[in-house]
């Protein structure tokens, strides 16, 4: 249910959050605060500037261990006008959740949960991504980021056959045929993060799990935010219901709260949660 109000909320109150719309995205950047204070967090903002408006990273952290840092995030913004309630308000309510229950249990190393701005088009894949701007400000101030876990589209299931669509044809025998599946998406490389994140994950709930290292040239493989830490050298995973090899909503006016699976995103939740437990080292 709680899940359900994030999405409810950011998809009626704070829409269209495209790059253009600033004074909708500050909004929700506003009510993102509003929520990591209300769990009695004191999340700071990274402000930054592109096209002559300053854009907003809301981030808070958990805990004061040292040594190297755990991300989660996700991307508050939409695609143009659309209302954006897989893509991604749902990766944004799975992180107020996950907020809320490492606050109840705190992970055994420094979490930073960051709401980033300016992951879709026309700034996807440049220098202006708010999760560009948060991975070189680590950088710069010295910060080795242990892992790096996007939340990118979490809400989407789907049990008819044929529902799962595979980003290249001779990988479709290596893809589940139904959509019920959440996937966990990494780099060559770094098979073993990928592969405990996927472990963690199946332990948390019955949602099935998938995971995938695959190089970057493949579609989709770093089509979200965990792409900038990367660039850095960095581990880092996407957490994915496949975007639009799954969601025939994808970037559509359509992709609205009732075509989500809240049951399911709530198991998503969950395992993301054991998850950085287990990369915390517990």
């Amino acid at each position: 249910q709680a899940l359900k109000t994030h999405v409810h909320t950011l998809v009626t109150r704070f829409r269209p959050r495209g790059n253009l719309d600033v004074v909708n995205l500050n909004a929700a950047a506003n009510h993102i605060r509003g929520q990591f204070q209300a769990l009695g967090l004191s999340p700071t903002e990274q402000t930054f500037q592109t096209d002559g408006e300053t854009y907003r990273n809301v981030v808070a952290r958990l805990g004061n261990h040292g040594g190297p840092l755990l991300v989660v995030g996700a991307h508050y913004d939409t695609c143009m006008g659309n209302p954006g309630a897989d893509d991604n308000a749902s990766g944004v309510a799975g992180l107020l959740e996950l907020a809320r229950l490492l606050v109840k249990h705190p992970p055994a190393c420094d979490v930073e949960l960051v709401a980033w701005t300016l992951e879709e088009p026309p700034h996807f894949q440049t220098p202006n991504m708010g999760s560009a701007h948060h991975a070189n400000m680590l950088r710069a101030n010295g910060v080795t980021v242990r892992v790096a876990v996007s939340l990118e589209m979490i809400g989407y299931f789907s049990d008819a056959p044929g529902s799962q669509k595979a980003p290249l044809p001779w990988l479709t025998p290596l893809i589940p045929s139904q959509g019920n599946f959440i996937g966990v998406v990494g780099d060559l490389g770094q098979g073993g993060v990928t592969r405990a994140v996927k472990r963690a994950m199946r332990a948390a709930s019955p949602l099935r799990v998938v995971s995938v290292n695959a190089p970057r040239w493949v579609p989709g493989v770093d089509f979200s935010d965990h792409r900038n830490y990367w660039a850095l050298g960095w581990p880092a995973v996407m957490i994915t219901d496949s975007a639009n090899n799954r969601n025939p909503h994808y970037h559509q006016q359509t992709d609205l709260p009732e075509t989500l699976d809240y049951v399911r995103m709530g198991q998503v939740v969950a395992g993301v949660f054991e998850a950085v437990h287990v990369l915390a080292g517990r």
